[in-house]
């Protein structure tokens, strides 16, 4: 009789101190995720009819002993950015003796640097599950499985969204489609998903929706592809009109938003058709304003037109333009930071993600800088909160760190007054979108009720009321969004001031350690003549450092708690090296019959 009948699926945490999280604005929503793990509600379709399954995402939710022990096998999938809390699964797993099996981007391209789990189910499941499934309820399963060839996902099973406490969700999950036709090299996306654009069918993708809606979801919904438009063809004449028509008759349920490439805005029937659907966002990875730069990653779309421009046309049809920059290519200019400032300030883009280039594993810039033995250890795939890359740059680290500090200490700047400056541009230009047609919801009443009651007490509580006032009294129904942006702003200004906080607390750190150093050499050598003054002088020494580590002490501690974490093991380092350092200083003098 088959026992493996319950199966647990977790997905690890996201780290809440980095830019994409969005935690401090979900704080205003009365939310605790962001988005579901849609990878895994995908594999839950997969599993045979007669499976019990359970969901339990870190993100909202925590995973109690109780969950792993109703299991008879554990369902893991990660991103690179949550290895370290897939590792804390495992771990816990592993002690009270549970199967394992992991699967999504991380294990994929990292599998042979996980230890600790049973049977790894790689890349697109969709060809090999059904096999794995049997194997392992009948107890022949292999160590690892991996689909031969990329599968058709036109007419894939609806997502098990019935898992989700949906309420506990900012935004819900659909993909059209996955795969990319460019060639970025620091990308990981075409080297898994492949060049070529696989795609759903509208009647696949009105389904899922279908679903979402039935179950009484109402609001935003991601459309996760890699390249929104990556055959911009199926997109404009199938889906598009399929998708408008729905939204039509159903009352516009939902607003949507995506990622896509900046060649969108070369086709104004693609941009119209994406307005008369409810789109009001799209992610776009701008990258850099440094053309050399470009050429030298292989962005050759970026290229091929005038991108200031382009962001203007996406947002003269009612559509924000969110987009991604990275400093610490090869080709960066001395100036870098000036340029990138001036590019998001004259385009209007409130939602900029900066972050230092990170050669991801799988990637052909991880090869090359490889071959070029550039490389420092292997990324934990956050950039936008780490203040180092994992490679040598051309760039003289420290002045890379400062370029990157200066950016974002700029645009979201303590009074978030060019953060709000941006804004303005951007909802000026945004004009009557399908938006409007939605009624204003009890929940965003209640946003902002809660923004009204704290954010005028921030430090940049001024910036926000003038913003505020400004869109509050003005046509062209901007007032909601207005409110969002004003919490997302909240988002971007806690994670910044933490991590100019944070560094500026290791930045003192080492230079008090390099000071004590400097004393203990001195007093060393002082010792070795004057064994009288050596004591008097360790006694100091000790004094010193005690004050020391209290003040640095205090100052870890007022670090924002989301962030202090890698401070404190910082400050339990080098308080452990003074220690010890001063310690054999001690033992030398009383080697020598001092006491």
């Amino acid at each position: 009789m088959n026992t493996l009948c319950n199966m647990l699926l977790v997905y690890p945490k996201v780290p809440k101190n980095t830019y994409w999280s969005f935690q401090y604005a979900l704080r205003f929503t009365g939310k605790r995720g962001n988005i579901p793990p849609l990878g895994l509600l995908t594999v839950a379709a997969l599993f045979p009819p007669d499976v019990h399954l359970k969901l339990i995402d870190l993100n909202v939710q925590p995973l109690s002993d109780q969950d792993l022990q109703w299991a008879d096998a554990v369902f893991i999938s990660a991103m690179i950015v949550q290895k370290h809390s897939f590792q804390e699964v495992v771990k816990r797993c592993r002690h009270l003796g549970k199967l394992i099996v992991a699967g999504g981007p991380y294990p994929t391209v990292c599998h042979q640097e996980i230890h600790g789990v049973d049977h790894f189910v790689l890349g697109e499941v969709e060809e090999c599950f059904e096999l794995f499934i049997d194997d392992l309820r009948a107890g022949r399963a292999d160590r690892i499985y991996e689909a031969r060839q990329r599968p058709d996902i036109g007419s894939t099973v609806v997502p098990r969204f019935d898992l989700l406490d949906m309420r506990a969700y900012a935004s819900m999950a659909v993909q059209y489609s996955r795969g990319c036709p460019f060639r970025c090299e620091f990308c990981d996306i075409w080297q898994i998903y492949g060049n070529t654009s696989r795609l759903k069918s509208s009647t696949a993708i009105l389904q899922e929706l279908t679903t979402i809606h039935e179950m009484g979801w109402r609001g935003p919904i991601f459309i996760v592809d890699d390249n929104f438009i990556g055959n911009k063809r199926r997109v404009k004449h199938e889906l598009l009109p399929a998708l408008r028509d729905w939204q039509a008759d159903n009352g516009y349920p939902f607003r949507f938003y995506t990622e896509a490439s900046i060649n969108m805005a070369t086709d104004r029937e693609l941009l119209a058709g994406m307005r008369a659907c409810g789109f009001d966002a799209v992610f776009v990875g701008i990258e850099t304003p440094c053309l050399s730069a470009l050429r030298e990653t292989g962005k050759v779309q970026n290229l091929k037109t005038d991108m200031p421009q382009a962001v203007h046309t996406i947002q003269r049809f009612g559509i924000e333009v969110m987009a991604g920059f990275i400093m610490g290519f090869d080709n960066d200019p001395d100036d870098i930071a000036e340029r990138q400032i001036a590019f998001i300030q004259e385009t209007g883009i409130p939602q900029a993600m900066v972050g230092l280039l990170i050669a991801l594993p799988g990637t052909q810039l991880y090869r090359r800088l490889q071959n070029e033995d550039r490389l420092l250890a292997i990324s934990d795939g956050n950039n936008t909160h780490c203040l180092t890359t994992n490679f040598k740059t051309r760039m003289p680290a420290y002045c890379l760190k400062e370029s990157y500090k200066k950016v974002l200490s700029t645009i979201y700047d303590p009074y978030l007054k060019k953060y709000f400056a941006r804004c303005n541009v951007l909802l000026d230009r945004l004009g009557c979108t399908a938006h409007q047609r939605r009624r204003i919801r009890w929940n965003e009443i209640k946003i902002l009720l809660k923004s009204l009651g704290r954010q005028p007490f921030t430090l940049y509580g001024f910036q926000y009321l003038k913003f505020m006032a400004r869109h509050l009294f003005q046509k062209g129904g901007r007032f909601p969004e207005a409110v969002k942006l004003s919490i997302v702003g909240h988002h971007f200004h806690t994670m910044t001031r933490a991590l100019i906080k944070g560094d500026q607390v290791v930045a003192l750190m080492e230079s008090r350690y390099r000071e004590f150093n400097r004393r203990l050499q001195a007093y060393s050598s002082a010792a070795q003549d004057n064994y009288r003054e050596g004591i008097q002088n360790v006694l100091t020494l000790w004094q010193q450092m005690a004050v020391t580590l209290k003040v640095i002490h205090k100052k870890v501690e007022r670090v924002h708690i989301d962030f202090r974490g890698d401070i404190k093991k910082k400050y339990l380092e080098i308080a452990q090296k003074m220690e010890q350092l001063l310690g054999r200083l001690t033992d030398e003098l009383q080697r020598t019959g001092i006491r």
